[in-house]
């Protein structure tokens, strides 16, 4: 299968949490359970984000990334108060083989998509989009969807692409953890910005919401949570109704 189903975890550690449009966070697991979880049950990848680090101003918990890196040997992607180029390397050393940037790229340094792609490589730079929508148009939100940028989302996916971005991770304010369908405008008008990779998330609430967002909007990638954190479907069901349905 060509569409990687990716599974993302909203960590606030110890715990990995569900939160709805961003807020009211419910406890699903711990790290380790959940990575070892849905790396058995067949995940193309796990995108770790540490979801308070930015808004609490804190470290990053390299502890908690190192036992989850232990668990996989599929790729991982982290991020959540990524503030540096020692933050990258921090956390390729401890495991992540992609980091994901957002809200110091937007608020005060866009210029270490450039540096970052430039010591680490491109495909190991992911720009971490939170949009909320507005009448005609999108805005980039930070600090785990807390805080308006003023930022257009499609400018911003273009110009972290020029800047050296190897992958987008897009997700909904609006309709993240409501399992309601993903925004299909949203991600079509992303993965037609940019020619890197975008993965899409924050929507998905049964299996017709993932093939009608893979045949509408065509995305390098899924991100998956509350449906699997609920036991609604496993990683193995979503992709075999997918063969089954002759996407891949």
């Amino acid at each position: 299968m060509n569409i990687r189903l990716i599974v993302k975890l909203d960590a606030k550690p110890p715990h990995i949490v569900k939160p709805i449009c961003f807020e009211g966070l419910k406890i699903v697991g711990t790290p380790i359970q959940l990575a070892n979880k849905y790396y058995k049950n067949g995940a193309d990848e796990i995108v770790y984000v540490d979801i308070v680090s930015s808004l609490y101003q804190r470290d990053i918990q390299l502890k908690e990334i190192k036992d989850v890196a232990n668990q996989l040997f599929i790729p991982l992607c982290v991020g959540g108060g990524v503030k540096t180029i020692e933050d990258f390397s921090k956390l390729f050393h401890s495991g992540a083989d992609k980091v994901a940037i957002n809200t110091h790229a937007i608020l005060e340094n866009p210029n270490i998509i450039n540096k970052a792609a430039e010591t680490f490589g491109k495909q190991a730079v992911v720009v971490n989009i939170e949009a909320k929508k507005w009448d005609n148009w999108y805005e980039c939100y930070t600090d785990g969807g807390k805080i308006g940028s003023g930022k257009d989302v499609i400018s911003w996916a273009k110009e972290a692409e020029d800047r050296g971005a190897g992958e987008i991770l897009l997700q909904s304010v609006d309709l993240d953890g409501l399992q309601k369908g993903f925004d299909l405008e949203l991600a079509k008008e992303v993965v037609e910005s940019v020619n890197i990779p975008v993965v899409i998330s924050s929507g998905a609430g049964n299996l017709k919401d993932i093939k009608e967002l893979i045949e509408y909007a065509n995305p390098s990638g899924v991100a998956i949570s509350s449906m699997l954190h609920y036991d609604k479907y496993t990683i193995t069901q979503i992709k075999d109704f997918l063969t089954k349905e002759d996407i891949t």
